[in-house]
């Protein structure tokens, strides 16, 4: 058995659930399924109703996951289409803006270019705003880190058209960073005959030609990040006849990557940069002491739901055969996971950004 400690893995990109929708899945099943995944902390989206665009909802979420998150964690507070910028004043205890340009699930959607202006001039630059833009709405939110140089982060890239014009952002100086799915990079519109329901999700699965571009950026660091936009829904939703958008990651993340160490696409040192340094980096975060995931690189088995922790009990990667297992979690010298059994109780973990 090999094995190796990755330090202090974060998510920058989950959407835990509870609350309006706990039938779906609660921060506790989810940072549940964090551990196992061998993150040391995940950070919320603020579309999950009641969504976190006011000083009484977020209190809310952060009262809940304080009450029963087992990892560490921050929640992001989201723009809204009825303007709260005001509400930007009051907002300490979060990880960030969330600004939804394209549609997606809930009702956050900023589509006017004049009210994005209004809410990137309010955000106070000392924190980062990360957006869900596709296609020309890239080139609109990168007019925008342009005028008011505030630091941003472009969720879930997923196309090589996109791509290409962030790097050729960051060759410009702007203070942009990239994250990429591995529902993007290991699946293709190609798949979704078989996969169905399971295969869909916002931004959608695109070409092998884009999903190619992805893994190039990724080798040649172009992209920061490897997030798993987390979204667990019910199975029965997912069979019904309006599935909604989102599939699960977190506990697939890791693995998948290792996957690519060992079929040599990717060096080991460039997989704990995408999910451990660089995301520490970004949202300017030192790791605790103690703090890390033992994976077992030599570990080879196929990703199965009767494993899974997430509520949800489903994967779109299910019957892929992977290398790479987490074999422990470790949070502030505290082991929360096994490689079988969370150990953690609920409240254990912390707000990183209180």
């Amino acid at each position: 058995m090999t094995t190796v400690r990755i330090p202090a893995m974060v998510d920058p990109h989950t959407h835990l659930r509870d609350l309006d929708w706990a039938h779906k899945a609660t921060f506790a099943s989810e940072t549940a399924a964090a551990v196992a995944g061998g993150y040391w902390a995940v950070f919320d989206m603020p579309n999950t109703p009641p969504t976190t665009t006011s000083r009484a909802a977020l209190d809310l979420k952060l009262a809940r996951m304080g009450e029963t998150a087992v990892c560490d964690w921050g929640v992001y507070f989201g723009a809204s289409q009825a303007d709260n910028t005001a509400e930007y004043a009051h907002v300490a205890g979060t990880c960030g803006l969330k600004i939804f340009n394209n549609s997606t699930t809930g009702d956050l959607l900023i589509a006017d270019q004049s009210q994005r202006e209004q809410h990137y001039a309010a955000w106070d630059a000392a924190r980062i705003i990360a957006v869900h833009a596709e296609d020309e709405t890239v080139l609109d939110v990168l007019a925008l880190v342009r005028q008011f140089r505030k630091r941003t982060h472009f969720l879930h890239i997923s196309t090589a058209q996109e791509i290409a014009w962030l790097r050729a952002a960051k060759e410009e100086g702007l203070p942009i960073t990239i994250g990429v799915c591995p529902h993007h990079l290991w699946l293709t519109q190609d798949d979704l005959p078989a996969l169905g329901a399971f295969g869909i999700m916002k931004p959608g699965l695109k070409t092998a030609r884009d999903r190619d571009a992805l893994w190039d950026a990724l080798q040649t660091g172009v992209v920061d990040v490897v997030e798993s936009d987390h979204a667990p829904h019910t199975l029965a939703e997912k069979a019904s006849e309006r599935p909604p958008y989102g599939v699960p990651g977190l506990e697939t993340t890791l693995p998948l990557l290792l996957t690519a160490v060992h079929e040599g696409r990717l060096a080991l040192e460039r997989v704990i940069d995408l999910v451990a340094h660089n995301p520490r980096r970004i949202w300017w975060l030192d790791a605790p002491p103690d703090t890390y995931a033992r994976v077992d690189l030599d570990a080879e088995y196929v990703i199965d739901r009767a494993r899974l922790h997430s509520a949800c009990g489903w994967s779109p990667f299910e019957g892929l055969r992977v290398r790479g297992r987490v074999i422990e979690t470790w949070i502030r010298g505290v082991q929360v996971y096994d490689g079988e059994r969370v150990l953690a109780q609920p409240g254990f973990g912390r707000n990183l950004f209180a």
